[in-house]
């Protein structure tokens, strides 16, 4: 890892040094470490909140990553969001296109379930070295916060607060691809190396155990969580913050993965509890206000593509800033690869069928093809099939109206509706199955179509004779369908294959195991660190 961290720290001085930028201050890296200390020790507040504050304001943007995977740009692999499309694909949701031989489409290997795990291969290494990079860069402001220096200063306590949040999303990133799920076998195997702090010149470490390992991760969350409420930081307005609610939802998601059912529980109802609002039926998804034949899909109504119209966001981007490279992917309309290069996302049908007719919802997919549509770019024409995907359906930029400009909106990655799933399923798990249902019923009425006769677990037709878990990760796998590459870590952790064989329109069928699921420690980690030992 020490190799690794020589090579990011080109990438992370750019990092730094844009964000600087951006604030009109001067870039941290272009001043000594010493000189930072220095001026922390001071007290002067104004160049304290310049040179900390340049570096605080990037912790937001490592989950909304682009070029720290060492990827080349035209890759799925070049941002965070294009390797949460792949693990999408490598499920049993998201159908990619329509037909077989497509091999030039990005995300093809993934969805072809072929071989992403291996040590040597570069599908895999992109997860590593995003995780990594955002370690490292998150290390490199801790570095210069200790406790003593921190003391009672609230804007150092946010600082701080800022970076383990980074830091503890990167280590759970790390342990959601390269070990058995905790509760399927992992919690007795290795963790990864844990470094706290930044230095080019430390010596290797081996890997810590998984309890050590989770135990790191979930100190930095509640440290976190602790320095931000002390701080008088809550649950901000700002959606690009990283506040009480990002902290506590990271919380949420890593007890859920580790069996903590009690602080699953807490985290969720401290998030729930300042904010509960959901999105209505008028803002979930596309929803075409032109014809058939000449499609009018505006971003600006679709909570999905424009966050102002999200009130479920936690943590989200908006438009500038937001990296857009997920949109490609999804829309059928845009000029990406999931549009006019007819790499498709469609639902499953076996899915779409088990989605309720009173769950608005379902009108997220079409079950009759669209047709063919004109791409305006180069007029090229191009046929979109039965269950597609319009959840991301834009035929027109946000807050623009040049259709050759289609692509541009704002971007979220952690929302409420996630944190209701999460909590039902920890009382499902720990409380009761009746607890559950009556958090899964908060969510099923929400989505209940307008005029429609309100869902609830009892009378949800897909949702006959299940448990409450199980009912959980049906509802889970309709809400989130497509997003942050949920199905396949929630697969992982729920011991659930990959099994398309009764698909009526999969187009790659076959089945993947749950083994499968766990990649290897990449080559350049098992040379250069002698003490690095392999998943087996």
């Amino acid at each position: 890892m020490r190799n690794y961290i020589m090579g990011l720290l080109g990438l992370t001085i750019l990092f730094f040094s844009a964000c600087s930028k951006k604030l009109e201050v001067t870039p941290p890296n272009n001043i000594y470490d010493q000189q930072i200390s220095d001026l922390l020790a001071s007290g002067d507040t104004a160049n304290i909140r310049k040179v900390m504050g340049s570096m605080a304001n990037g912790m937001p943007l490592l989950f909304n990553n682009a070029g720290g995977t060492g990827s080349g740009v035209a890759d799925m692999y070049y941002t965070n969001l294009g390797l949460d499309m792949n693990r999408s694909l490598e499920g049993n949701d998201i159908v990619m296109g329509d037909q077989e031989g497509l091999n030039v489409l990005f995300g093809t290997v993934e969805y072809q379930l072929g071989d992403f795990i291996t040590a040597a291969n570069g599908k895999n290494v992109a997860y590593w070295n995003y995780a990594w990079f955002c370690i490292t860069t998150a290390n490199q402001m801790l570095n210069y916060l200790p406790d003593d220096i921190v003391g009672s200063n609230d804007f150092l306590k946010d600082c701080k607060a800022r970076g383990l949040v980074a830091r503890a999303y990167a280590y759970n990133y790390l342990m959601e691809n390269y070990q058995q799920a905790y509760l399927q076998g992992g919690s007795g195997k290795l963790g990864v190396m844990l470094y706290d702090k930044y230095d080019p010149n430390q010596p290797n470490k081996a890997r810590a155990s998984t309890a050590d390992t989770y135990a790191f991760i979930k100190k930095d969350l509640t440290d976190a969580i602790n320095l931000l409420e002390a701080a008088g930081v809550g649950y901000t307005a700002v959606t690009s913050d990283i506040d009480l609610g990002v902290a506590n939802f990271l919380l949420a998601r890593v007890s859920v993965w580790t069996g903590d059912w009690p602080t699953a529980i807490t985290a969720c109802n401290n998030i729930l509890g300042a904010n509960s609002t959901l999105m209505s039926q008028a803002q979930y998804g596309g929803k075409n206000t032109g014809t058939p034949t000449d499609p009018v899909y505006l971003p600006e109504t679709n909570g999905f593509l424009n966050n102002d119209q999200n009130p479920e966001v936690i943590l989200g981007f908006p438009l500038g800033t937001a990296n857009t490279h997920f949109t490609s992917y999804m829309n059928c309309y845009g000029e990406g690869n999931g549009g006019v290069s007819r790499a498709y996302k469609r639902i499953d049908n076996r899915l779409f069928d088990a989605i309720a007719s009173d769950d608005y919802r379902k009108d997220c997919f079409v079950e009759s093809a669209l047709g063919n549509y004109t791409y305006p770019v180069n007029n090229t024409v191009a046929f979109i099939p039965t269950y597609t995907n319009i959840k991301y359906a834009a035929t027109h930029p946000l807050n623009g109206t040049d259709k050759k400009l289609v692509g541009t909106s704002t971007a979220f990655y952690m929302r409420r509706s996630e944190v209701l799933l999460m909590k039902a399923e920890a009382e499902a798990q720990g409380v009761s199955e009746d607890a559950a249902k009556t958090t899964l019923n908060i969510l099923l009425a929400a989505r209940t179509r307008s005029g429609g006769t309100t869902l609830t677990c009892d009378n949800y037709p897909a949702m006959a004779g299940l448990t409450a878990l199980q009912m959980v990760q049906l509802q889970t796998r309709i809400e989130l369908w497509g997003e942050g590459g949920r199905e396949f870590y929630n697969n992982k952790r729920w011991n659930i294959p990959v099994d398309r064989a009764s698909s009526a329109n999969h187009v790659i069928k076959g089945t993947y195991p749950v083994s499968g699921m766990t990649l290897q420690i990449p080559e350049n980690e098992m040379l250069y660190n002698p003490l690095a030992e392999q998943n087996n």
